[in-house]
């Protein structure tokens, strides 16, 4: 089995509460390894390039609410590599909608808004982080979010002891 790469962004919601070295730690201490990070503040065009063909699947509210959420703030952007990494994260994080996020998650320790709620204030759901669901997405997303030059390639102590 392939090591896999993911893409994970703490988004401008955990930047204003001062989360990112937990949600950090949490990917860290479970043996993935960050091969790339960065901070930075993405404009209109470039959420919109993350996003893709959201307005199609989700309309285009969901879409304009998605873009203005993901450019109000710094986001902080890191790829992880490991065995089954995209799993591994989707797991750590949880359900998309915090308030159905179980504790031990980091949504569910971390936000407990609703679709509701949300919806009432005509915002996106305030959900601390995103990580790619596929492969295909892992893919696509970390293209964009990082040069060749900007992943790193490295060993760590714990991939001694599980990879070889």
């Amino acid at each position: 089995m392939d090591l896999e790469k993911t893409l994970v962004l703490i988004k401008p919601d955990a930047i204003e509460r001062g989360l990112v070295g937990q949600i950090i730690h949490r990917f860290e201490t479970v043996g993935l390894k960050i091969v790339g990070l960065k901070m930075l503040k993405p404009d209109q065009k470039f959420a919109l390039d993350h996003y893709g063909d959201i307005a199609v699947r989700h309309g285009q509210k969901i879409q304009d609410q998605l873009l203005d959420f993901l450019t109000s703030g710094p986001v902080v952007a890191f790829a992880l590599e490991g065995v089954e990494a995209i799993e591994t994260v989707r797991k750590m994080v949880g359900p998309t909608e915090p308030k159905a996020a179980p504790p031990g998650t980091i949504r569910g320790d971390f936000a407990h808004v609703s679709y509701g709620y949300a919806d009432e204030r005509n915002i996106a759901v305030k959900n601390i982080i995103h990580a790619s669901a596929s492969i295909e997405d892992a893919k696509r997303e970390l293209v964009l979010w990082f040069k060749p030059d900007e992943l790193c390639v490295y060993r760590t102590v714990g991939e001694k002891h599980l990879y070889n």
